[in-house]
């Protein structure tokens, strides 16, 4: 349903008050004037600069830029049997004045029941407790991908009548993938992010898609809660062919609107070090959309009730961001006292109100959460229903440790083919793929101190010198690999 249908179904209800957050006024107004004129309703307008006018009519009423002023000329239009539609802009920060909210209630009481509304527009409208069971709250002011499509047609048209040089070179997959993410954008904003793709290389191209999810970020997340990291390919990690295949079968539905709904996300269990943060960027770079991490310690707050609201309005931003892969990097910290009674009840709401946006959210966002604890993640996490499904990254097998030793040469310039990599493989059972990126790191330093090139012998003798965290730490290690294994947890 889109905005023009939503807000149309509310007046029908008869609600007496809408409130939107809108983040293009004008292009909202344009659809209440739209939406007046099909319900044959008399539109009327106010803000504080402009006063009070009827429909696209520049003259406003008299001395209507006051409120109190507007209000008294509103409750005298309201006597008119005819129904109207009223949009107010920013009106609600008058509210908590004593006259401009008496005469507000009273134009409320009036036009209970009947078909006039009033619809208040803001960025982030809060009413008074005594007002507000009064409103329904909708967001509009973002095109849908129509107007999306349009829009970009628009701008390219005009860039190429200014006589520049433009080259497009847009297959359909990446226009469709590029008209997604320029989704829960104001027609302003994407018409800024569409000048900031052509304007720097004069082309307009799919690989413009990393310069919109950047302005996205940049346009939503201005508190910061939301970390932006760069994807990586298949690739990248060694091992994990269950999880490649599961993402594979996934990716094409993930941007089809076709019978099989898109994926969710997964929750990824396993040993420290073995992978799951790779996993998750791996992930994002196969369904080709950016990733964000959710920062933990920007989320907390000291203050009551500010961690509940820092959590709704990051997921708020996620859904506008979408598509895009959150990364939940060891979620059991979100939910560590979920009983709530440590901290007041502040980790049991954030639990109710993640595990509800997790199950009821409709926009195509996948989730890629990871935990090394298990005891401390809560049952209603684990069902069916939050995550699509669980996988569990155990200590890599020798066929995988090869394949990390090959990455790990590779990354920093080494031919794998000039070491032992069977050899160095059968020297590190037991190790993580962090362990074993730190002895091949570790050799590097010890050849260059030694002045050598670097050999198979420095890796070995690093391996040798590493104590992996399944020997100092076993018996949780050995708990977790247990308890996977007992409950046939999906191996990566």
């Amino acid at each position: 349903m889109n905005f023009e249908e939503e807000i149309s179904l509310l007046i029908k209800s008869r609600y007496p008050l809408v409130l939107v957050d809108a983040i293009d006024e004008n292009y909202v107004l344009g659809q209440l004037h739209g939406v007046a004129e099909e319900q044959a309703l008399t539109f009327y307008c106010w803000s504080l600069t402009k006063g009070l006018r009827i429909g696209k009519n520049e003259n406003s009423f008299y001395k209507s830029g006051d409120p109190v002023a507007m209000l008294r000329i509103a409750n005298d239009l309201i006597k008119d049997p005819h129904s109207a539609l009223f949009a107010f802009s920013d009106f609600d920060r008058y509210l908590n004045d004593a006259a401009p909210a008496r005469l507000f209630k009273d134009m409320l009481d009036r036009i209970k029941g009947t078909p006039t509304t009033v619809v208040l527009l803001g960025a982030e409208g809060k009413l008074p407790s005594d007002i507000a069971p009064l409103a329904a709250r909708i967001s509009g002011g973002y095109p849908d991908e129509k107007q999306i499509l349009a829009e970009i047609n628009k701008v390219l048209v005009e860039f190429k009548m200014t006589g520049a040089q433009l080259e497009i070179d847009m297959p359909p997959e990446a226009l469709r993938r590029v008209i997604k993410t320029l989704k829960g954008l104001s027609l302003q904003q994407i018409r800024n992010a569409l000048n900031l793709c052509i304007l720097k290389d004069s082309r307009f191209d799919g690989k413009d898609i990393s310069t919109i999810e950047k302005f996205k970020k940049e346009a939503f997340d201005q508190g910061g809660i939301l970390e932006y990291f760069g994807s990586e390919q298949v690739n990248s990690i060694a091992g994990f062919d269950n999880l490649k295949r599961w993402v594979s079968d996934r990716r094409n539905s993930f941007f089809t609107d076709g019978p099989l709904p898109p994926p969710k996300g997964l929750l990824l269990l396993g040993v420290q070090g073995c992978g799951k943060s790779l996993a998750a960027k791996v992930i994002a770079g196969e369904l080709g959309i950016p990733l964000y991490r959710l920062d933990l310690n920007r989320l907390y707050s000291k203050y009551i009730g500010e961690t509940e609201e820092n959590l709704r309005k990051a997921l708020a931003t996620v859904e506008r961001l979408a598509p895009v892969c959150l990364w939940i990097d060891e979620i059991e910290k979100i939910f560590a006292s979920s009983s709530g009674e440590i901290d007041g009840g502040v980790s049991k709401r954030v639990l109710g109100t993640m595990l509800t946006w997790m199950q009821e959210r409709k926009d195509r966002s996948f989730i890629a959460a990871t935990s090394n604890d298990i005891n401390n993640l809560p049952p209603e996490l684990l069902r069916k229903g939050r995550f699509d499904e669980i996988f569990f990254s155990d200590l890599p097998d020798a066929p995988a440790r090869e394949g990390i030793i090959r990455i790990h040469l590779e990354k920093r310039g080494l031919d794998p083919a000039l070491f032992d990599v069977p050899l160095l493989a059968a020297n590190c059972g037991g190790f993580s793929g962090a362990e074993i990126e730190q002895a091949v790191i570790s050799a590097l330093y010890s050849a260059s101190g030694a002045n050598e090139k670097i050999s198979s012998k420095h890796v070995l003798e690093q391996l040798k010198l590493t104590r992996p965290l399944s020997v100092i730490k076993a018996e949780a290690v050995d708990f977790l690999r247990n308890w996977a294994k007992e409950r046939s947890i999906l191996p990566v």
